[in-house]
Parts: C-alpha cells; sequence; structure tokens
C-alpha cells in the first residue's frame, strides 16, 4: 500500500502550484489564449496542464508553504510575471483596433459600432474586423506557440521565489503602451491621408459652390474610396503584421531579460 505523508503531498504541491500561478495570470492576459470566447474551464485545464508537464523540469523550488504569508509573496509575483508577459502582445495586437477606430472616423462609420465582449465597451465594426484579422494572423505565424515558448524560458531566467523584479522594467512596459496609438496611427497613415485630402477638397468645393449639398456627396465619397483604399491596405496588411509581431516578440524577451536584473 503506497502511502503519503504530509511533506510529499507540500512537495507536489509546491511543484505544481507556483507554475500555476505564473501560466494561469498568462493565460488571462494573453490576447488569443486569454480570449472571453474561451471558457474559463479550459483555461484552468490548459493552464494545468501546462503545469504537470513544466514541473519535472523546473529548477528547485522554493521550501514555501502556498499558504502563507511568504508563499503569498511568491504568489503575487508569479502573477505579476504571468500578467506582463501576457499584457505585451495584448498592447501590440491593439493597435489594429486603434487603427481601425481612426479609419471609421474618416469614413464616417463612426456610428457603426456594437458591443465588444472581451472589452466590455461599444467598438466600432472596422476596429473589430482588423482586430479579428490580427488575431488570425497571429495564430497563422504561431505566435501563440512562440509566447508560450518564452513562457516556458522565464522558469530559468526568473526563477520562483526570485523577490526582486528590477522595476525599471515595469517602466519599460508601461512606455511599450505608445505602440498601440504609434503603430496604430502608422497602419491607418495610408487612408487618413487620402481621406483628409478629399474632405479638403470637398470644403473647397462647398465654399466655391454652396448650392451642392457637401452632406449628400461628400459622405458617399468617402466611404466609397475609404472601402477602395481598404482594400488594397488588405494586400499589405499581412507583412505590416508580420513585422509587429515580431517586434512584439523581440520586446517580450527583452522585457524577461530586464526583469531578471536585480533591483536597484
Amino acid at each position: 500500500m503506497v502511502e503519503v505523508d504530509y511533506a510529499q503531498l507540500q512537495l507536489w504541491l509546491v511543484s505544481f502550484f507556483w507554475p500555476f500561478c505564473r501560466i494561469g495570470a498568462f493565460l488571462l492576459a494573453a490576447p488569443l489564449l486569454g480570449h472571453t470566447s474561451v471558457p474559463a474551464r479550459v483555461k484552468i485545464a490548459l493552464a494545468v496542464l501546462l503545469s504537470v508537464l513544466l514541473g519535472p523540469n523546473l529548477p528547485p523550488l522554493p521550501a514555501v508553504p502556498p499558504f502563507s504569508w511568504p508563499g503569498l509573496g511568491i504568489m503575487v509575483e508569479q502573477m505579476l510575471i504571468g500578467l506582463a508577459i501576457g499584457m505585451v502582445m495584448r498592447v501590440t495586437l491593439a493597435a489594429t483596433q486603434t487603427a481601425g477606430d481612426i479609419i471609421g472616423l474618416q469614413m464616417g462609420l463612426g456610428f457603426a459600432t456594437f458591443f465588444s465582449p472581451d472589452t466590455g465597451t461599444n467598438s466600432m465594426v472596422l476596429s473589430r474586423l482588423l482586430y479579428m484579422i490580427a488575431l488570425l494572423m497571429f495564430l497563422a505565424f504561431d505566435g501563440h506557440l512562440l509566447e508560450l515558448e518564452l513562457l516556458a524560458g522565464t522558469f530559468a531566467s526568473l526563477p520562483v521565489g526570485l523577490l526582486r523584479l528590477d522595476p525599471s522594467a515595469w517602466e519599460m512596459l508601461a512606455r511599450y503602451g505608445s505602440t498601440v496609438f504609434a503603430s496604430g496611427l502608422l497602419l491607418a497613415m495610408p487612408l487618413v491621408a487620402a481621406l483628409l485630402i478629399i474632405n479638403l477638397a470637398m470644403g473647397i468645393l462647398n465654399r466655391s459652390a454652396p448650392q451642392l449639398t457637401v452632406f449628400s456627396v461628400g459622405f458617399p465619397l468617402s466611404l466609397s474610396v475609404g472601402l477602395a483604399l481598404l482594400t488594397v491596405l488588405m494586400g499589405d496588411l499581412g507583412g505590416f503584421l508580420g513585422g509587429l509581431f515580431r517586434s512584439g516578440l523581440e520586446f517580450l524577451a527583452h522585457l524577461i531579460a530586464g526583469l531578471a536584473l536585480p533591483a536597484g
């Protein structure tokens, strides 16, 4: 008969609990695996599966009871690391939503909104379309597998129980939020420039010929030209998203290396 004492049970629990905290927090923040359309049971099952697979290959874990004050500190540390890793690619993909909002406003589609369950707010149809295309491209480029590979490597560079994270790395993560606006505006710039020229031309035309109703001509013209330019943009969207994903993964590796540095 196999007997398991309390010490062995605690050792087994510690071996899988700390990785589960980091992986679970990552799955909550990751853009694809953490999507609201994925059931919570699936996320928990995937976190447990990855913890079981990674547990035997991890460096020596601290002999700290999970249900104690030091254990609470380690749990918070693991969750912060997992959330930081997942937020990087979520911020990267959010650039496509920003581009969709900018293009939609210029095309006159600001009224075409619907409730988005993953954000809990109303989002433009064009923004949602570009975001779903970005998610599919991210899946096609195996970005989710690269994220999991980087996550598994953090257990060697950021061992459990480190209890010291470089504060400058969190500042670097906050500054990376500018990617949402910089990359989003860069993606929307061709359409914004063309539609801005059309709006300026319609304004000059309205001043020279007041009898011409701008609202009856300008809106269909902006919408038609915007859809035509959006069709052209789709041909180069894959290359742009590939570079965006590459820069996001490079920053993620840089962030992990920055977190591994001692504070101070």
